[in-house]
C-alpha cells in the first residue's frame, strides 16, 4: 500500500519515529522502517520511504506476518493490501504524518 505526503516540512525519519517507527537500513535511494507488534520482533509493520520532488514523501507500507523463510530476505509472508490491521495502522499514522 502506498501512502503520499505532500508539503514535507520536517526531516523523514524524525516524522516517522514519531509516528512510532525505527530506522533499520538504507537499500538503495530508500529508507527502511519498522514497527514490531510483538517482542519477538514479528508480526511488524515494514515500509520503505523516500522523498521525491524534496517536498514529497513516498511511503511503501505492508504487514509482514513472520520471518522470510525461503532464505532470501526479498520474499516472506507479508500483507499488501489496505484492508484489516494495515488498513487500521494507516489510518492511525495519517493524521500524525500530516500534522507536521
Amino acid at each position: 500500500m502506498q501512502i503520499k505526503i505532500e508539503n514535507l516540512q520536517e526531516n523523514p525519519v524524525n516524522l516517522l519515529r514519531r509516528a512510532g517507527y525505527s530506522f533499520q537500513k538504507h537499500v538503495g535511494n530508500e529508507m527502511s522502517f519498522i514497527r514490531p507488534l510483538a517482542l519477538a520482533g514479528y508480526p511488524r509493520f515494514h515500509m520503505y520511504a523516500h522523498v521525491e520532488d524534496t517536498f514529497t514523501l513516498i511511503i511503501n507500507i505492508h504487514l509482514d506476518q513472520k520471518k522470510e523463510t525461503y532464505g532470501d530476505d526479498t520474499r516472506h509472508h507479508g500483507e499488501y493490501e489496505n484492508e484489516g490491521a494495515l488498513k487500521t495502522e494507516t489510518e492511525r499514522i495519517l493524521p500524525i504524518l500530516q500534522s507536521f
